[in-house]
């Protein structure tokens, strides 16, 4: 089976799908792989080290594409890409297919099957696959650094001959993959810590993190099956943001994390509580690619509005090309190793984690909530 590695062709985008050493344990199985030439210098992996492994390099994209089986990539592919690909051929990516509807239908004409690393099933046996959490750890952590360079304070507290300098105070506000690694980065950093999320599970492991959790009286069914937050009432909201405010308001740092699934990011931080905000604070905004968690919040760009810096920097685990790219290949090669058996695809749709990552397969769409959606439109 022959397996195309390709560049990414996103402005800004650094990561890799599958990195040398992945590559080796593929070619050791018995897989073809094939590298586009330069798709892993960005990530600082040379054609050289793929060519030590025993990957084929190769320069022309268009004739890499026709020659693959399966297409791995980290970002969605262009129309380009698709229609280079074989029909048939296999594409492992993130689709993020709910609000890509125009991609997924021209994998469907192409009779693609394509598995997004953004569907993995939020299951025990699929955590090794898990690229959003991998990803999302990325972030977390970065985002605290992002914030520690543009504070005009330290992080921990310091006994000093000119005095002693207090910590500072951060908010998370989410306690999912990013938000716990963001709680872990500004603790070891010195700050104090406070972390808010609507559900009342993730109290523990806050506080294991040596945080304090922001308490408020939450309704069952806070969280959705896979773990997520869902929508909450009016009367909930209301009390949630008072909550969110009175922490918000001491705060020198806010790195906010809320997301629900298929949704706009909720808007957990509001003109008025960064008009209450000591000046010089920052938020570093991680649900800005959903429209973000701060009302103010401008995807893509940093601004500074009431003596606030809010970043909604977009797509951070590329400013760590090298170990994002190593934990994404990682689950890739996970994924791939399920789905394959005597190096050939066997696809098992019996299986939850075929069933649930599967988006299009011959001329179909297999995703559920994709198909809703598509649905829904048409009518």
């Amino acid at each position: 089976m022959k397996i195309a590695v390709l560049k990414e062709s996103a402005e800004g985008e650094t990561r890799v799908a599958l990195v040398p050493e992945s590559a080796g344990r593929l070619i050791k199985a018995g897989q073809e792989i094939l590298v586009e030439s330069g798709a892993g210098s960005a990530a600082s992996f040379a054609d050289e080290v793929y060519t030590a492994a025993g990957a084929r390099i190769v320069a022309d994209k268009a004739a890499l594409l026709k020659e693959a089986d399966v297409v791995l990539k980290v970002g969605k592919p262009t129309p380009d890409e698709i229609a280079g690909m074989r029909e048939g051929a296999v594409l492992i990516t993130f689709i993020y297919p709910v609000q890509n509807p125009d991609l997924v239908m021209q994998l469907v004409t192409r009779k693609i099957t394509s598995f997004s690393m953004d569907a993995i099933p939020r299951i025990s046996r699929a955590q090794s696959m898990d690229a959003l959490s991998s990803m999302s750890t990325v972030a977390g952590y970065k985002a605290v650094l992002l914030a520690a360079a543009r504070q005009g304070k330290f992080f921990p507290m310091l006994t000093t001959a000119a005095g002693t300098i207090a910590p500072a105070r951060a908010l998370i506000l989410g306690a999912g993959v990013a938000g716990l690694q963001a709680i872990a980065t500004a603790r070891r950093l010195g700050a104090i810590v406070y972390a808010f999320d609507v559900r009342p599970a993730v109290k523990e492991q806050v506080e294991s993190l040596g945080a304090k959790f922001v308490e408020m009286d939450v309704p069952h069914g806070a969280e959705d099956k896979g773990g997520y937050a869902t929508e909450q009432s009016e009367d909930f909201i209301r009390r949630e943001m008072e909550a969110i405010h009175k922490v918000a308001k001491d705060s020198d740092v806010i790195i906010t994390t809320a997301l629900i699934p298929g949704k706009p990011a909720p808007k957990l931080i509001t003109e008025a509580m960064l008009k209450d905000m000591k000046p010089g604070s920052v938020v570093i905004d991680l649900a800005s690619e959903m429209g973000g968690n701060c009302e103010l919040t401008q995807p893509g760009k940093e601004i500074i509005a009431h003596d606030i810096i809010i970043n909604g920097v977009l797509n951070v685990p590329a400013s760590m090309p090298i170990h994002a790219s190593q934990m994404y290949s990682r689950n890739v090669l996970t994924l791939l190793n399920h789905l394959t058996r005597d190096k050939a695809l066997n696809l098992d749709w019996n299986d939850e984690i075929t069933r649930g990552t599967c988006i299009t397969h011959d001329g179909n769409i297999l995703h559920g909530p994709t198909k809703a959606v598509l649905e829904a439109a048409v009518n």
